[in-house]
C-alpha cells in the first residue's frame, strides 16, 4: 500500500516562483518561428513572382528605379476587368431604379405617430418581460407570483 501524498498550499513566496516556473516552461513554444506571410517572392526570367497565399493571386513583378513595381497577370487582369463592369452595370441599375420609383416609394423619416405606437409596444414587452423575470425571481426564492404589471389581457399588439 503507498502512502498517501500530503498536500501543501504555496507559501507567499512559492507562488511567484510557480509563477516564474510556468513562464521559463511557455517561453520556448512562444519563441517559435512565426508563421509565413500574406506573400511568396519567386525570382523569374522576367522578373518575380509573388504568390498571394490567401487568394492563389499571382501577381508579376520588376523592380524599377529601386521600387518593386508589380503588375496582375492577363488572366487576372481580364477577370478584374469583368468584375469592375459587372459592377458599374449593377449600380447604373439600382440608381435607375431609385430615380424611377413612385411617389410613395421614396424612402422617408417615420411619423411622429408611428414613433409613439412603437414606443408603446416596446414600452408593454419591456414591462411584461421585466415582470416575468420578477416572477421567476421570486419563485426561485419561493415567494409566489405577483399579478401582471401590464394590460390584464396581455396583448402586446395594442397602441
Amino acid at each position: 500500500m503507498s502512502n498517501p501524498v500530503p498536500i501543501r498550499r504555496l507559501t507567499p513566496h512559492g507562488l511567484p516562483l510557480a509563477v516564474v516556473a510556468l513562464l521559463i516552461g511557455v517561453t520556448p513554444a512562444l519563441s517559435q518561428a512565426p508563421a509565413p506571410g500574406r506573400y511568396s517572392m519567386q525570382k523569374t526570367d522576367t522578373g518575380i513572382a509573388r504568390l498571394d497565399t490567401q487568394t492563389g493571386e499571382v501577381t508579376l513583378c520588376q523592380e524599377k528605379a529601386g521600387d518593386l513595381v508589380c503588375r496582375m497577370a492577363a488572366d487576372e487582369r481580364t477577370a478584374y476587368d469583368l468584375e469592375l463592369d459587372l459592377l458599374e452595370k449593377r449600380v447604373e441599375t439600382l440608381e435607375k431604379v431609385v430615380k424611377d420609383a413612385p411617389e410613395g416609394f421614396s424612402p422617408r423619416l417615420p411619423t411622429q405617430e408611428e414613433i409613439d405606437q412603437t414606443m408603446g409596444i416596446m414600452d408593454r414587452m419591456l414591462r411584461s418581460f421585466m415582470g416575468i423575470a420578477r416572477d421567476f425571481g421570486r419563485e426561485w426564492q419561493g415567494e409566489e407570483k405577483t399579478p401582471p404589471a401590464s394590460d390584464p389581457d396581455g396583448d402586446l399588439r395594442k397602441t
